[in-house]
């Protein structure tokens, strides 16, 4: 009988975000890998609706999307206990979707995906539950897989790290020059020397570390003094006002930009518009963001206490830092910008990341899980 894989998701096309799109990477590897093997795939969404499919990650008639529609979603669930061989879990909080399939049918495989700080955290008795019970946990980092042992005495035997990888969809760029249309819309010049953010600046998850940041631009403008950084990504009310108010109280409103939300279709023009990406967080899981980076030829800063580590490779593709420690972030900083960002330096970077981030490895890593 052929393998029967279902992938059972929160919300994977009709938002933006790092879980969304290694959901969506994940869709499209799985889709591939069961072409391959001529195994059927389904992905099933909660929150999506049918329409917001991406047809290129996964053909429509193989998605389903319930629209808000929990309770249907539940209960259509549960009948893959007898309809699929292997049931993956997107997030930990289908616990209850989760446990309940393994329950109706031990020999169904039930995969649980785990991302960062939703397991770095108490967990709720069926969520402890279902780490028991279920057959894997795919962590996206070596940090993730270390705090889920530590924190929850799981079985070391289960868990798997399956590192993220650049969505095979993002075209790495060969031209290098920095856009035109963005310079001029953030009025900037060929000779600014630009620091770029691009993360959720939500007043509910401050430990990204773009204040530490801010923080040093106040000093690093007295050595470079055409330093300019752009802090990207959607934000609320709340942390807008607590950004502005950082940035004034250190005297820095000629330096820092805050875009607002960037489509994703300009991503790779706003990592060649930069010169150094820089995000010294203290709870990434993985951080897809610095291979993004990595895949356009840009250097990448990250923290040093959490899954960032992976993504630059402990420190081959990238340089991590004490996220509490200014003096060190403003050193690192002057630094890496103290030398020029050449187009060979940046095609360099681009093919080391990719050779060890693409989709292949990808989809070859969860070839060897799903036949083991």
């Amino acid at each position: 009988m052929p393998k029967k894989i279902t992938l059972l998701t929160l919300q994977t096309f009709s938002s933006t975000g790092g879980i969304q799109k290694m959901t969506r990477t994940l869709a499209h590897a799985l889709t591939e890998v069961a072409r391959r093997n001529q195994w059927t795939f389904k992905l099933w969404s909660v929150y999506d609706r049918d329409s917001d499919v991406m047809p290129q990650y996964i053909l429509p008639a193989n998605f389903t999307g319930f629209g808000l529609k929990r309770p249907k979603f539940t209960v259509k669930s549960l009948a893959l206990a007898h309809t699929s061989d292997v049931v993956i879990l997107s997030h930990i909080n289908m616990a209850v979707v989760g446990l309940a399939i393994k329950l109706l049918n031990p020999s169904c495989k039930v995969w649980v995906i785990a991302h960062g700080i939703e397991v770095w955290r108490p967990l709720s008795k069926v969520k402890k539950l279902l780490i028991e019970k279920c057959d894997k946990i795919i962590c996206v980092s070596n940090f993730t897989k270390q705090e889920i042992i530590r924190r929850h005495q799981t079985n070391a035997g289960k868990c798997v790290v399956l590192n993220n990888a650049v969505d095979s969809f993002m075209v790495p760029p060969t031209n290098f020059t920095k856009p035109a249309y963005l310079l001029d819309r953030y009025k900037l010049s060929k000779e600014d020397v630009i620091l770029f953010t691009l993360t959720r600046l939500a007043a509910t998850e401050q430990y990204k570390g773009y204040e530490q940041v801010i923080k040093v631009i106040d000093k690093l403008k007295l050595k470079i003094p055409n330093i300019k950084y752009v802090l990207a990504g959607q934000y609320d009310a709340i942390e807008e006002a607590r950004i502005k108010q950082l940035v004034a109280e250190h005297h820095v409103e000629d330096h820092v930009i805050l875009t607002g939300f960037i489509p994703e279709k300009e991503l790779p023009d706003h990592f060649i518009m930069a010169d150094l990406f820089v995000l010294p967080s203290k709870k990434e899981g993985f951080g897809i963001v610095f291979i993004e980076a990595l895949a356009c030829g840009l250097p990448v800063i990250c923290g040093n206490v959490d899954g960032s580590m992976d993504a630059i490779r402990n420190g081959d593709l990238g340089h991590a830092v004490n996220p509490d420690d200014l003096e060190e972030i403003e050193n690192t900083l002057a630094q890496y910008l103290k030398q020029p960002l050449t187009i060979e330096k940046r095609a360099a970077l681009q093919k080391q990341c990719l050779q060890h981030f693409n989709e292949d490895i990808y989809i070859d890593k969860l070839h060897q899980l799903l036949t083991e």
